[in-house]
């Protein structure tokens, strides 16, 4: 998808600011992924936009050219977006939304209250589940799915991908150690899933769920949720998105392991919804508020693994 518009914008803020640490503060994006967008932007342009040192940054002639060019074409976005936003504001309707547990809990409940700031009299009519619907059946608008997408005349737009990781609490590694291959988990407790879904496999190079390996498997959850807090609670080993539990890993709830052995697992997610180009106001504004935002969530969940 082209994001010409959201490169110009990081660009004129790292430029404001003078710093891509205060471009990303600002963003509520980290500083890593501002340099990477700033070097793909010069890389496709075929010039160097900034002169970076260890003290400022400064502008090159095609860099100044290019910030006062964005600085306009910004403007004139704002202008056209504040004209529709006084329609869209007065519009409503509901808005049926599927999700997973999970990625619903983290990602796209954060994100209703900057919704409905913008778009008051849109309802969204949520529903959580991490078993695939029909989105025909269930008259459902937007879905947000997780896995590989089977062939559909839905459309669909991809917002990352996340790797999955094995976890385990403290409490449990220090009662009953950490397991140093996936045949060691046989004497371990596992938590795992019941739904069918495309996505399960938890070790690529073997194609069998972690869950196989453990004859102590006490759980069987049809939800992320479930598993994450059973896992925190210390109830046994699990495998899950690095999206769901960021937070998790970050705080010391949850401890990673056996990465050598399921490294390059991944789930990709996606946005799929019924009508292409003709879709309801409601769904457009929407699907144009959670798209970017959720990309950005995703992109700063890889954060956890590096």
């Amino acid at each position: 998808m082209d994001n010409r518009a959201g490169e110009m914008d990081v660009f004129v803020r790292v430029v404001e600011t003078g710093n891509f640490s205060e471009a990303a503060r600002q963003l509520n994006i980290t500083p890593s992924n501002i340099s990477k967008l700033i070097g793909r932007l010069e890389e496709r342009l075929g010039v160097r936009l900034l002169e970076r040192s260890t003290r400022r940054l400064s502008l090159t002639a095609e860099g100044r050219r290019y910030y006062e060019r964005s600085q306009g074409l910004l403007a004139e976005l704002d202008d056209i977006e504040r004209d529709v936003s006084r329609g869209a504001a007065a519009s409503g309707g509901v808005v049926r939304v599927t999700s997973s547990v999970g990625f619903a809990t983290v990602a796209v409940e954060p994100l209703l209250p900057q919704f409905w700031a913008l778009y008051p009299n849109i309802v969204v009519d949520l529903s959580l589940s991490d078993e695939i619907v029909d989105l025909y059946l269930d008259r459902t608008d937007v879905a947000f799915r997780i896995g590989n997408l089977g062939d559909s005349s839905l459309t669909s737009a991809k917002l990352g991908t996340a790797q999955r990781r094995v976890v385990a609490s403290p409490a449990y590694l220090r009662e009953h150690g950490g397991p140093q291959n996936l045949q060691d988990l046989k004497n371990h407790r596992c938590l795992g899933f019941n739904f069918r879904r495309s996505k399960q496999i938890s070790a690529p190079r073997t194609n069998r769920r972690i869950w196989d390996y453990s004859p102590g498997a006490i759980l069987l959850g049809n939800n992320g949720e479930s598993v994450r807090r059973m896992t925190v609670m210390g109830m046994g080993i699990a495998q899950l998105g690095e999206y769901h539990i960021r937070d998790d890993l970050r705080s010391g709830a949850l401890v990673e392991i056996l990465r050598h052995e399921v490294d390059g697992d991944t789930e990709d997610l996606h946005a799929l919804f019924m009508g292409g180009e003709r879709l309801p106001h409601r769904v457009r504004a929407f699907l144009d508020f959670m798209t970017p935002r959720l990309r950005a969530f995703l992109d700063d969940a890889t954060q956890t693994s590096r």
